[in-house]
This record gives C-alpha cells, sequence and structure tokens, in this order.
C-alpha cells in the first residue's frame, strides 16, 4: 500500500465512530402495584438527580372476573388501582419533574394461574391492544410501556409481530414516549423476545432484564459474565441491571449487587438499575432503592 493510501485508511479508522450500546445512565425504574400491599407512588423515595421510572403491575389482556381469560387484547387494569389511580399518577409527576409513568404488559400470573399471550389473531389482536391500551394509557396519564409476558400459546414470530407493531403504533401515535422489554434467561421466553428484538429491536429502549431469575447466590462474577451474555443477546440495547426484594434470586444486594453496579459503572456499561418491587421495599423502608440511587446520580 502506498504511504500516502495508508495515511488516509488510517485516519478513516481512527476516526470512523464505533457504534454500540449507550454508556452509563441514571435511570431507575421500579415496578409498583403488583402485590395490592397498599403501596403508594409518595412511599417510594425519588432522588431527583435521576431519570426515574415507575411500572404499573399489570395490565392484562383477560377479563377481570373471578375466573380470568384471555381476551385478544383487549387490556384491563390489574395492578392496585386505588392506591395507583389516575389521581396518584398526575400527584407524583406534578411533585417530581424527573418522574415518568409506565404500565408493564402481562407479568407471570391473572387469577391464581398463568398469564399467557394468547392472541387469535397477529391483526386483530393488535387492533385490540392499541385502542383497548390507548384508553388506558390517557386515562393514567402514563409515558410508556414494559412488555413482561413470561408464557405463551403462540410462536416467537407471532409475540414479535404483535409486540412489535403495538409499540410501533403507539409510539408513532404519540401515546407512548418509551417501550421496554423484560425478558428471563429461559429458552421459551428468550426465544419470544429475541425473535421480537430481532425484528424490532430498533423501537426498545430498555431491556428490563430479569437478572434475579438466576440462581439464588449468584456471585458478583457470575453477574457479570450473565450481563455480558444478554448484553450481546440484545445487541445496542440499554440493558439494565436489577434485583428482587422480598424475595430470593439472582445477585442481591446484601451479597455484592452494588459492587457489580459499580463495575459496570466503570466500564460505561450501567444503562440504569430496575428492582422488583416496591410492594416489597416498603417493609425495609426502601433501602436499597435510595442506595441504587445514590449510585446513579453520581455524575455519570
Amino acid at each position: 500500500m502506498e504511504f500516502s493510501k495508508l495515511v488516509v485508511f488510517l485516519v478513516l479508522v481512527l476516526t470512523t465512530p464505533v457504534l454500540g450500546a449507550p454508556g452509563n445512565s441514571n435511570l431507575f425504574r421500579e415496578y409498583i402495584g403488583a402485590e395490592f400491599n397498599n403501596v403508594k407512588f409518595s412511599d417510594v423515595p425519588v432522588n431527583p438527580n435521576v431519570e426515574f421510572h415507575f411500572i404499573l403491575s399489570f395490565a392484562i389482556d383477560y377479563t377481570t372476573s373471578s375466573s380470568p381469560s384471555p381476551t385478544n387484547g383487549k387490556f384491563n387494569v390489574f395492578w392496585d388501582s386505588e392506591n395507583l389511580s389516575p389521581a396518584h399518577v398526575s400527584a407524583v409527576k406534578s411533585q417530581n419533574s424527573n418522574v415518568k409513568v409506565a404500565v408493564s404488559l402481562g407479568g407471570d400470573s391473572v387469577g391464581g394461574g398463568s398469564a399467557y399471550f394468547t392472541p387469535s389473531s397477529i391483526d386483530s389482536w393488535v387492533s385490540n391492544a392499541v385502542s383497548s391500551l390507548t384508553d388506558i394509557i390517557q386515562r393514567y396519564n402514563l409515558d410508556g410501556i414494559d412488555i413482561d409476558y413470561e408464557h405463551f400459546k403462540s410462536d416467537p414470530q407471532t409475540f414479535a409481530e404483535c409486540i412489535g407493531r403495538l409499540i410501533t403504533i403507539m409510539k408513532k401515535n404519540n401515546v407512548i414516549s418509551f417501550a421496554s422489554i423484560a425478558p428471563y434467561a429461559d429458552g421459551d421466553v428468550q426465544s419470544h423476545y429475541l425473535a421480537l428484538w430481532k425484528g424490532y429491536g430498533h423501537a426498545i429502549d430498555y431491556v428490563n432484564f430479569q437478572f434475579y431469575a438466576y440462581d439464588e447466590g449468584t456471585t458478583v462474577s457470575q453477574f457479570m459474565d450473565y450481563f455480558s451474555t444478554q448484553s450481546d443477546n440484545y445487541g445496542g440495547g440499554r440493558v439494565l441491571a436489577s434485583f428482587i426484594t422480598g424475595g430470593s434470586g439472582g445477585l442481591s444486594p446484601e451479597n455484592g449487587f452494588f459492587t457489580a453496579c459499580s463495575r459496570l459503572k466503570s466500564e460505561g456499561k450501567l444503562h440504569g438499575i430496575f428492582v422488583w418491587c416496591a410492594d416489597d421495599s416498603q417493609s425495609n423502608g426502601f433501602k436499597y432503592e435510595k442506595q441504587s440511587q445514590a449510585l446513579l446520580a453520581i455524575s455519570h
């Protein structure tokens, strides 16, 4: 290679930006309302120096009868709407300019049984979901949606098209400003979410990966390996670190979670933290929420 061409080549290599996942973020997210423990938004400490997302849990496309059954995309409210009402949403957002509120779809169970993703067809499910969720989101003045289906009576591609089209339409209609997904390391679950990511990853803002679904007693080094693996699976995505309160599983705050987060931060990979869930954390005074937000609030 001639010297002049070599110089041009080196300049192009050194100046071309490398695209990848964004760096550190001060995003903190917390699920709330699934366990009917009378927890309120106002109970949860909000650090003014973080971006804070409450995630209402859950809206489910099932009937609200004593024996719930699938409705093919017609969503109903299944969270503690008495303590987490539209008025409560308006109050927490007006009192905290850094707070946004989202709704999570699906969840693990409904009425004592599993909450299945059960579309009759892609077109009909999407039509019903857009209509029913737009009503809920506008009534509650919400900002985004989270996808947390964990049981499926559909193939991965059908799930990908239903959810991908839903997110795309809701964003296009300016009903939501962000969307997230909440997968975990289970073969069937991952196959559905990876199909969604492959087709519509560009429309998904955050990956609330459930690292607490790994075995109890996870070590810091194991957590770092898991985080690396899932960051590769959801390449280019903002994969958030996570822990669970009031239960077991994964890397706990007591056993090194914040050590792992500090390491991620030093590597420019701490895209945020989320917690399951406020309903349980109120019993310990939200001490780990405070610690998480303090870590995130330090210059990122």
